[in-house]
Parts: C-alpha cells; structure tokens; sequence
C-alpha cells in the first residue's frame, strides 16, 4: 500500500510540474509556490489550472486536466480507487488514448502534445484533427532555456515575414488610393469640392465651424480666466445654458490622443477605471462613465481588481453596489455594460463627442460601463508576462467564457442589480453568442436583461474570400505561427500606434483598414476620423487571429457555432420549405405556420440543432445592409425560420445604406440606433428594476415588454 500511495504521488508530483508556471528546479523562489495544485472546470471543457499560492494559468487541455485531478485524487484518497478509475477512464476515451501497464496514462498519449519540461515548441501544436469550431489549443509547459530559445526563434521569424505581410498590405492600401488622390485633386483644380457628393456634407460643416468656435472661446476662457467675464458671454458659445448639467472641463483644439477621459471631460462626463481578473488570470480594463455632478469616482482600492471568482453571493444578496450608493433612492441608473470589436477599444464608443453611444447612454440616464477584452493596450496577467506564450494562448472562446462574466460579474457587484443591459458590436456579439451556448455559459443570460446586438458576427461575408484573408486560410497552423507567431499578432502595428503622430497615424490606419474590410468614411464626421482611429488596433493573439482567419475555424466554417455542413444542410431544408411555401400560396393545401416550423411539431423539428436554450435573454440587433465582412440577414433569416425555439427577438432592423462601421460611427446612427437601443433597453427592464431608477430622457412613453405576450 505504501508503494502504491508513493507511485501516485509521484505520477500526481510529475503531472503538476508540467502544468506549473516555473520548472521545479528552478531556483526562483516562486517555483515551489507556483506549482500546479488542481484544475478548476469553469465549463465543462473549459479548465484553468489554480497553483499553490491561489494563481490561475490559462489554456490547458482538457485531458490533461483531469489527468491532474485524478492523480490528485489518488494521492489524497488512495484507499478509494472506484472513482479514480471512472474518471481515467473518462478522460482516455475523451483523448483516444492508451493506459500503461501500471494503470497510468501517459503525457503524450493523453494529449498528442508533449508536456516534458523542455520539449520542443513543435511538439506543443496540437493534433490536426479536432473541434472544427473551437479546435484545442498548444500546450506550453513552463519555460526553460531551450523553449525559451525556440520561443525568441519564432518571435524574429514572425517579426520579419508579418511585416512583410503588413507591408504588403500597407503598399496595396496607398496604391488603390491613388485613383482616389487623382479624383481629389481634378476636383480642386475644376474649383469644385471634392467633398460636396457626401452624404451628411452640409451636417460636417455646421458641427466643424461649430467646433471651431468652441476651440476659440475655450482658449479665451484659458487667457483670460483670473478676469472677470460678461455673464454668459463663453457658455452661450460652449454650450453652457440653463439645465445643461453636462459642463465641459476641458476643450481647445484636439490634440487627438488615445485617452476615454479626455473625450469624456470634452462632453461634461468623467470616467474611472477599474480593474477585473478573471477566472483565468488577466486582468482587464473596466470603464465607468458617469457625471460629475451626481457621482464622486471611487478611490484606487475600491476599483482595484476583484477575486477570480465570478457572481459571489455577496454580490447577489446585497441588493445596493458600491457605485450605485451615490445616487438617491429611487434615482438609480440602470447598468449598461459596452463590449468592443475585433482590434478595437471601448474607445470606439467615444470618439464622436455627443453623438458617441456611450456618452449618449450616459447623458440619457443610464450607469454606462466599457469592457475592454483581454491584453488590449496594456496586456496584463495575474502570473503571466508578456514574452510568455501562455499569455497568447486564446481565442473567441477563452473572451466569451471568461472576460465577459467577469466583465458583468463587477458590474452587477458594483450597481447592485440583478441584471444589466449588454450592448456589443461586432466581435461583442460573437463573443456574446459564444458564451450563451447551451454547450458554453448559458447561465450568464440570467444576469442579462437584453443584447444589443450592432452587425452582430456570426455568419461570414463575401469578404472573407479576399486573396490575403485566403492566403491566412490556405496555410498550415505550423505555418501560420511561423510567419504570425505565438504571441502578440503583429506588435508592429502598437508599435506605430506609439510613435506615430495622432493625425498621421489616424489617417493612415483608415486608409489601410479601408483596403482590408472595404468600407469608407462616407458616412463619418471626416473631422473625427484620426479621432477614431486612436483606439484601434489593440493587442490581440495570433491564436485568436488564426481563430477567426485560419485554416480550422470561422474562415473554413462561415459561422462561429455550426460548422460549414451543417450551414448547407440547414439551407437545403429552408429552400425546400420555400418551395412549399409558393405552393401553398398558390394551392392552399398546407397551414403556412407549419411549413415555417411555427406549430409544435414543426418547431421541435427546426430547433432540433438550436444553439440556445430556456436561459438565453432576449436580443434586439441592428443589421448593416451593406456590410461585406458579416452577413447579418443571415442570422435573422435563422432566427425568423424557428432553428432557436428558445430566442426572442425584441428589434430587429436592417439598415440598408450602413457599413460595418457605420453602426457605431456613422452620423446619423443616434437617429438610427442609438435611440432604439435606449428604448429598447429601458422596455425589456424589469418592474423592480425600473421603480428602483430614473426614467431615461426619452422613455417616458415606453411601456414594459411583456416577454408571456411576446412569445
């Protein structure tokens, strides 16, 4: 018995090391603390590895996983072999592998990867054949010399063969603006405005020489400040007047910079941060915006980063957050939580002065906060550091799953409410989507009031089918980390967003983004576009970026939770029920309503592969007509056909003439959207919810959404 309780703890000892954040014989201090203790199921398929000392470390696969919580389990309970030997034979039917003679399952056969302190990079690329949707990740073990090496090793690759790629990209943007700068130029020499065919021209002028005015009284103010002034003679032209009880605190020219407070102070609102871990380990950036005059910002330790463990009870039996106890009783704001897109910030939303969607929120009466995703300016990890490659080691997944609850979790805990209202925008929604799966976090779409959904990702466009996103898809996972690497992808790009002047960079960020995703700034404030462009793009993982244009994933399959056969198939039956349908409106023989899979029988046939179920809220989304990089009619076609029983649809809107973009930044999108969705988030809040706050500006009128009548 001895033995065996020593050969188990030597398999449990061996296993743990492997996953720990520093080889066992390392003389840091922090080796011993550090080692892997169990692992942690967020989901089902989704472990994170907690260490000795209460740390989290990211991305292990799920084998061995629970190859570490079975020796743990043998160790501890050696007497007790019943369920140790379920689990492992669980986890080896999981993996396809083979046990050992001595009952053990060895690294390499559990996983294809070999964890072996020092093996080599190659080794930790996972198997070719796995989940089509969400394929396993490379395991890294902790670093040593040798891997360390090869890791530097595919740091210089990438840095030289991505910028050659960027470069490539960056040459093809400045060729096709030629006929453009031609165009542009006959115009001025004809004495004619190349600018006048644009849509919102007038609009660009009168808020131009509007802001002009404003820069000019503010530097005035600045001169002459300790002098006493004619009553009202710079508010009238600031923007200061009676019941305005947004007062701008800072003004002039902009200086055009990557900062939310700034644009926030421009407008009379104020911002602070605060900091939120997740579950597995990163630490993320979390925006409050709210008004001076109402709100006092909390202090550094009050927003300094939570535990790792998401919805507590504490938060759930308090009933009154700390940033809701600054407004009077009855007086509240509901919560409102923003979430960015691909290579972008929360930022976004703030860069068109009034009309961005979270200062519009804010000032309509709403407790606006900005989720910042993973790594973003300021990549940030509980253990982790920036040249480790676990630090990279994420997808679509890894933000669903994890940032997200943490984002709502800090939220709720800070308001006090049961639910808030989620607004996303493009990869927002996917990562929103993702996590709502029935396979996923379901449970997070108790804590959601409705999903604003802005050109929601789910199904590909015609985009993706351009040479150089092809190009992503047709190489090999090897290849595609030797030329993108395993860390941060493209640095190059943050690099320039640190050296170059804010105009220049403004300008030649659109000129290239505009090459890439084809859309133009037809529809922006043209005085705000180097503005834009601040808060984009941010750090991001080659993992992540080969998750969206690899070879395995959204690229190949056209869609973020089915795969491409399945999308055919479901296609194949929606046609046939067309079909139908023409001969039912030309012959009468079949009820309309069960050809759209509407009865009972035909909505249990249509929903048999929904990806949703009973705990997913509501969704209101708002559909870019003329977006070529998703294809959003798509995903309303799937909603209005009865493949989600369980989804309710409070809005839906196409708006032909937007682009992807346009959605957040157009001039025009308050009118558009961004009314809609005060509107609609304040109709699907619920009774308790709307006595306990103030009636957003606008909203009187609306009415309680009755979800009993809507179904």
């Amino acid at each position: 018995m001895a033995q065996r309780q020593c050969q188990s703890a030597n398999r449990y000892k061996r296993q743990a090391e492997s996953l720990s954040l520093l080889p066992q014989d390392n003389s840091d201090p922090r080796a011993k603390a550090t080692t892997a203790v169990k692992a942690n199921f967020i989901t089902p398929r989704d472990p994170v590895i907690e260490t000795a000392n209460g740390g989290r470390l990211p991305a292990v696969p799920l084998a061995e996983a629970e190859k570490l919580n079975r020796l743990r389990d043998e160790a501890l309970h050696q007497g007790s072999r019943g369920g140790a030997q379920a689990v492992r034979r669980a986890a080896s039917e999981l993996a396809g592998a083979q046990e050992t003679d001595d009952g053990a399952t060895t690294d390499d056969q559990i996983s294809g990867q070999s964890i072996r302190t020092g093996a080599p990079l190659s080794s930790a690329i996972p198997p070719p054949k796995t989940h089509p949707l969400f394929p396993q990740l490379p395991l890294y073990g902790p670093p040593t010399f040798l891997r360390n090496l090869q890791a530097l090793g595919f740091q210089i690759s990438s840095a030289f063969l991505s910028l050659a790629f960027l470069g490539t990209i960056v040459l093809g943007s400045l060729f096709t603006s030629i006929p453009l700068l031609l165009q542009h130029v006959y115009l001025r020499l004809t004495f004619r405005d190349p600018h006048a065919r644009r849509p919102f021209h007038e609009e660009e002028k009168r808020r131009k020489k509007a802001r002009r005015e404003s820069a000019k009284a503010w530097k005035q103010q600045r001169r002459r400040r300790d002098q006493a002034l004619p009553k009202h003679s710079l508010d009238d032209v600031l923007g200061f007047c009676p019941g305005n009880d947004f007062k701008p605190t800072e003004g002039g020219k902009d200086p055009v910079i990557c900062d939310i407070g700034y644009y926030a102070r421009r407008v009379g609102l104020g911002v602070e941060e605060f900091n939120v871990q997740t579950e597995d380990g990163f630490i993320l950036d979390l925006w409050h915006v709210y008004s001076p005059n109402e709100y006092t910002a909390l202090s550094f330790s009050d927003r300094g980063r939570d535990g790792p463990v998401v919805f507590p009870k504490i938060y759930q039996e308090n009933g009154n957050g700390t940033a809701s106890q600054q407004y009077p009783l009855g007086k509240q704001r509901y919560p409102v939580l923003l979430i960015h897109g691909l290579l972008q910030s929360v930022g976004a939303y703030c860069t068109n002065d009034d009309d961005s969607l979270a200062f519009y929120l804010a000032k309509a009466g709403y407790d606006v906060w900005l989720g910042n995703n993973r790594c973003g300016f300021q990549p940030q990890h509980q253990m982790l550091t920036y040249s480790d490659p676990r630090m990279w080691n994420w997808n679509i997944r890894q933000m669903g799953v994890m940032d997200l609850p943490a984002f709502i979790s800090r939220v709720l805990s800070e308001t006090g409410f049961p639910k808030l209202g989620l607004v996303c925008h493009s990869q927002g929604t996917t990562e929103t989507f993702v996590a709502l799966a029935k396979e996923q976090r379901p449970d997070i779409g108790n804590k959601i009031s409705i999903v604003c959904a802005l050109a929601p990702a789910v199904y590909a466009g015609p985009l993706i089918g351009k040479m150089y996103f092809k190009f992503m898809r047709i190489i090999s996972p090897g290849m595609f980390r030797l030329v993108f690497g395993i860390h941060s992808f493209i640095p190059l790009m943050m690099m320039m967003h640190r050296w170059l002047p804010g105009r220049l960079y403004g300008a030649l960020g659109y000129r290239v983004f505009s090459f890439l995703f084809n859309w133009s700034d037809a529809k922006w404030e043209r005085d705000l576009r180097d503005r834009m462009f601040q808060f984009a793009p941010v750090y991001v993982s080659a993992e992540s970026m080969r998750w969206w244009l690899g070879r395995e994933c959204f690229a190949t399959q056209k869609c973020i939770l089915a795969t491409r056969e399945e999308g055919r198939r479901e296609e194949a039956e929606d046609a046939d029920v067309d079909v139908s349908l023409e001969e039912y409106f030309e012959n009468g023989k079949v009820h309309s309503s069960e050809l759209r899979g509407e009865g009972s029988s035909g909505q249990k046939w249509r929903g048999r592969n929904a990806w949703y179920d009973e705990q997913v809220p509501p969704f209101a989304l708002w559909v870019a007509g003329s977006d070529e990089l998703v294809d959003g009619r798509r995903l309303l076609r799937r909603f209005e056909r009865g493949r989600e029983p369980h989804v309710r649809i409070v809005r839906q809107k196409i708006i032909e003439e937007y682009e992807h973009l346009d959605v957040i930044w157009a001039m025009d999108m308050i009118e558009q959207i961004g009314r809609e969705v005060k509107e609609v988030i304040w109709r699907t809040a619920s009774a308790e919810a709307r006595e306990m706050c103030r009636v957003p500006q606008g909203c009187e009128d609306v009415d309680i959404w009755d979800d009993i009548l809507e179904r």
